[in-house]
């Protein structure tokens, strides 16, 4: 049986970032509470740069993965072992609390 979340009562605080970086080869950096650069995130990034995608694609994609993070940062899962059911909570969740 699958443990189930109230995600009524989930409060996501708004730590880490997305900071504009003056440099076009990491135009967006995406850090954590502490301010230390998350480097799954980065790489994401720089291969969508390599896709040829804009600064904006990267900017947005960036606070989507900004949002992700510190969903499991309020639910204390480290990203390297979220599962299908944090997707599905953070799915649910991000329709709901907007």
């Amino acid at each position: 049986m699958e443990a189930s979340r109230d995600l009524a009562a989930l409060s996501v605080p708004l730590i880490g970032e997305l900071v504009a970086m003056d440099d076009p080869w990491d135009p967006y950096r995406l850090t954590d509470p502490a301010g230390q650069p998350i480097e799954g995130a980065g790489a994401f990034l720089r291969d969508l740069q390599g896709a040829g995608r804009s600064a904006a694609t990267a900017r947005s994609y960036g606070m989507d993965l900004l949002r992700w993070f510190r969903f499991l940062w309020a639910v204390e899962v480290p990203w390297d072992r979220a599962s299908r059911l944090d997707a599905r909570d953070f799915s649910r969740w991000i329709q709901i609390a907007g």
